[in-house]
């Protein structure tokens, strides 16, 4: 039998057993718009120093340490004090300048939340799946760009050296302006994302079907599945070609999880089996911030396109500026006389 002090240390061990609990896995609420559904409005950052293929020195591991996790965001913390520390400096004749420096860059500090070693989830291994001999024959056709190299006219250069690239279908870290907003009514979810400006509004009427017709951004239809917003798109114009994602888009299912006041889990699946032998998923943080979408002002003071032609004709020896011969297409052509 207990005596007095046993059983007085029994009932304090069950009060206090569940505020324990409590304390150790605080119990999240989904926020919620005024009609009932998951509210995913305002302005989210999925920047990560995640990568996207799961580097080799990882094997098979998903998961990172927390010391490898700190030793990481320690180190992406410094390259970015650097950065601003850095003395301006004149680079020399001849000096391979490469792209901005990283004062201009954003690449984020943090890895995803659930501390993988990349942003792919399936296939196991964490890289792309293989290219079909298809897919692989066009991939040496293009650069990073999806651009067409060398190349004759401004229309065989890739939509990212035109500043027309679609970043935000789907959504995957960029250098620089990672941010999304989300917008909401009880039938339509409107996100836009700043990079070159893409809006895509997704009507969430489940016998609205799609429409078969090919457009820039697809055809995008939504629905809830619980607490999760699905958009599946498909008939995407053939012209697309999005940097980072592949060469092409036939059929992808993107989910938008509201994890907590300040995450939405983002998932999605690109399927294109003229390219690649099987589907892929990718699944990325998206951490709510207070402030505004800024800008990206991508063709200001942008010569590139016009620097990249005119080396090319220095090299292969064509005039600097060829007159244009009737129904030809060409980038800065004298006009004819």
């Amino acid at each position: 039998m207990l005596d007095l002090g046993q059983k007085c240390a029994a009932v304090a061990l069950l009060v206090l057993t569940p505020l324990v609990a409590s304390a150790q896995a605080p119990e999240t609420v989904t926020p919620r718009t005024a009609w009932g559904d998951p509210e995913l409005q305002g302005v989210f950052d999925y920047a990560t120093i995640t990568p996207m293929q799961r580097p080799q020195q990882y094997a098979d591991r998903q998961y990172l340490t927390e010391e490898e996790v700190a030793n990481l965001e320690q180190g992406a913390e410094a390259r970015d004090q650097g950065a601003a520390d850095a003395p301006a400096r004149r680079a020399q004749a001849g000096e391979n300048v490469g792209a901005y420096n990283n004062f201009w860059m954003d690449w984020g500090t943090k890895v995803v939340e659930d501390r993988r070693t990349s942003l792919i989830v399936d296939p196991p291994n964490g890289r792309f799946p293989a290219l079909t001999p298809a897919g692989a024959a066009e991939a040496k056709l293009r650069n990073g760009f999806g651009a067409i190299m060398p190349a004759d006219d401004h229309l065989e250069m890739g939509y990212g050296d035109r500043c027309l690239a679609v970043h935000g279908l789907p959504f995957i870290p960029l250098p620089y302006n990672s941010t999304v907003q989300f917008f909401q009514t009880p039938d339509h979810v409107a996100i836009y994302g700043e990079s070159n400006r893409v809006w895509r509004i997704i009507p969430l009427d489940p016998d609205d079907a799609p429409h078969g017709i090919r457009q820039w951004l697809g055809d995008t239809r939504g629905h809830w599945d619980g607490d999760t917003l699905v958009v599946e798109t498909t008939d995407f114009s053939n012209l697309l070609q999005q940097v980072g994602a592949g060469l092409g888009i036939r059929r992808m299912e993107e989910r938008f999880t509201r994890e907590s006041d300040g995450l939405i889990s983002y998932e999605f699946t690109l399927d294109d089996p003229t390219k690649w032998t099987q589907p892929y998923t990718v699944a990325l943080s998206m951490r709510k911030i207070e402030g505004l979408v800024y800008e990206v002002a991508c063709h200001e003071g942008n010569y590139a396109l016009e620097n990249i032609l005119r080396g090319a004709r220095a090299v292969d020896g064509t005039p600097e500026a060829p007159v244009k011969e009737p129904g030809a297409l060409c980038f800065d052509c004298e006009p004819p006389r």
